[in-house]
């Protein structure tokens, strides 16, 4: 068995690890998100219809390349990504929807679990700065963008 050669990238091993551990969650978040909008998608019907079906679309691709940014950059700081739903359930603050909900109670899901994923990726911030980890900070920048945007603009569908 080959062994791993040191990693020397100026963060600490102690931190790391602790980052690599706080984006499995956010990874984990990011596929259940993943997983309830391409759901969604498959099974919305209503007047909405068609708004609906396209915008979870748009989302569920945007969120699907997310996902391998964030497992690449597990894998850069030297640390396994999580890859299963066994450990995504573990790991994960989304929970996975029962059922088949109707389109305005799929909207409010999407935007608990777009702002859930929120949350997970802001809770990274302090170590992230503590480990003067820019490039971890740059990608949590930009995932809090697009979830904080797109929980608004399904929040907006939601108002009378």
């Amino acid at each position: 068995m080959a062994k791993q050669q040191k990693i020397d990238i100026g963060i600490s091993e102690e931190h790391r690890k602790a980052i690599a551990e706080g984006l499995s969650k956010l990874l984990a978040d990011s596929y259940t998100l993943y997983l309830m909008t391409h759901n969604f998608h498959w099974n919305v019907t209503g007047p909405m219809f068609n708004t609906l079906h396209n915008m979870f679309m748009a989302q569920y691709t945007e969120q699907w390349t997310a996902l391998d940014e964030i497992a690449e950059r597990i894998r850069a700081l030297g640390f396994a990504a999580p890859g299963t739903y066994k450990e995504f359930v573990k790991l994960a603050s989304v929970k996975e929807v029962e059922g088949v909900p109707k389109a305005l109670e799929m909207v409010r899901l999407l935007v608990n679990a777009q702002e859930t994923t929120a949350r997970t990726a802001r809770s990274l911030y302090e170590i992230v700065e503590k480990a003067n980890d820019e490039p971890t900070a740059d990608l949590l920048t930009q995932r809090l963008n697009v979830h904080e945007k797109t929980a608004w603009m399904l929040r907006s569908l939601l108002e009378e």
